[in-house]
């Protein structure tokens, strides 16, 4: 599945700054614009692999996961 989110982005005292409107704590700050939306990907990419890992670990057993569309 790819989802798309909306990366927030501006320089800022000669340095590039973003985050991720849709996930909070997904912010990064980079030396170029190219920099910075790749540090953002990866940042991105890392924090839903944590957070799908705690939704696991906290059902325990016995349950199904659902594909949500919004």
């Amino acid at each position: 599945m790819r989802a798309n989110y909306t990366a927030v982005v501006k320089q800022d005292a000669g340095w590039w700054i973003g985050w991720i409107e849709e996930v909070s704590g997904v912010n990064c700050q980079e030396r170029t614009r190219d920099e910075l939306i790749e540090s953002l990907r990866i940042t991105l990419r890392e924090a839903l692999q944590l957070n799908r890992s705690d939704a696991i670990d906290a059902a325990g057993d016995d349950f199904e996961e659902l594909e949500i569309a919004v």
